[in-house]
């Protein structure tokens, strides 16, 4: 689980670091060149998605929980797997949106 969570992170650091070389300022002095263009907008249709897709599957992931919680019927491994979910499920959709705000902080420093 912990190698998980280092590959992830580690991944997203080298998207940080990716966005950050090719919006650079060397490249704003000869201009844009077309595959960084496209770069650009790519990884922004990305991250539209990504904000998209999240705010439904978060709350889908919540509900699960609950119900999974309201319905257990005293069972304690199902009350557990219910909260895990909720948790699991608030922290990531907490994590994508503090990323999209991370990026947007970056994008504002490098303009």
């Amino acid at each position: 689980m912990k190698k998980k969570f280092f590959y992830i992170l580690f991944i997203i650091f080298m998207f940080l670091l990716f966005l950050i070389f090719f919006n650079s300022q060397v490249f704003s002095a000869w201009g844009d060149p077309e595959i960084v263009s496209k770069i650009n907008s790519a990884f922004e249709s990305i991250k539209r998605w990504l904000l998209t897709i999240s705010t439904p599957a978060a709350a889908v992931a919540v509900c699960t929980g609950a119900f999974m919680k309201k319905f257990s019927f005293g069972d304690e491994e199902k009350i557990r797997t219910g909260k895990k979910l909720i948790k699991g499920s608030l922290f990531s959709y907490a994590f994508i949106l503090a990323i999209d705000l991370i990026l947007s902080a970056i994008k504002s420093l490098i303009s």
